[in-house]
């Protein structure tokens, strides 16, 4: 099987995911709450499909702001299930909307989702799927583990020889210099 990093560099719908976000550690609670969704629409699915409604996932969940989701009800199910340009499956929505109110308890619990994350990492992909099960729904080893990958907490997004790997092992690279001299 071809890995991710054969297909995307130049193909007219993944390059840019590829290039430039998948992998790429990040901190900011929309984009981690996205990748987290996304994943969730994504199975059963192709991810090339979800790339192609990402705009209109986006539009549709108000991009994402968990604030926002997480105040979704019953009408908003009803829009979201009406809109024929996203997935309209109604566990991954209703899933969708009670995940955005666990990552507003984790800002109470936690100080957020990307304090949590940290927080638990690094863990084996077993061991992320238990956690990822007790806090959130909808959360397969195989949703856990995408969107771990997508988010740098787990390794395996690119091959070691990919330009994307190297970009992004240089900016972990800076971070931690950044870090230490901030500790010194």
């Amino acid at each position: 099987m071809p890995h991710y990093c054969d297909i995307a560099p130049h193909h007219p719908v993944h390059a840019e995911y590829h290039n430039t976000e998948y992998g790429f550690p990040t901190k900011s609670e929309r984009v981690l709450f996205e990748r987290l969704s996304l994943e969730i629409m994504q199975a059963g699915l192709s991810w090339e499909t979800i790339l192609k409604k990402r705009k209109a996932l986006n539009k549709a969940f108000d991009r994402f702001v968990p604030a926002k989701v997480a105040s979704y009800g019953a009408k908003d199910i009803k829009r979201l299930m009406g809109d024929k340009d996203i997935i309209r499956n109604r566990l991954k929505i209703t899933s969708i909307i009670h995940n955005a109110k666990q990552v507003m308890e984790l800002r109470k619990t936690d100080k957020g989702f990307s304090a949590w994350l940290l927080a638990h990492h690094p863990k084996s992909k077993e061991d992320w799927t238990k956690l990822f099960r007790r806090q959130f729904k909808f959360m397969g080893s195989e949703i856990v583990g995408e969107f771990l990958m997508s988010t740098g907490y787990l390794p395996g997004a690119h091959r070691k020889d990919c330009q994307v790997y190297i970009d992004i092992s240089a900016i972990i690279r800076k971070n931690r210099r950044s870090l230490e001299n901030k500790r010194t």
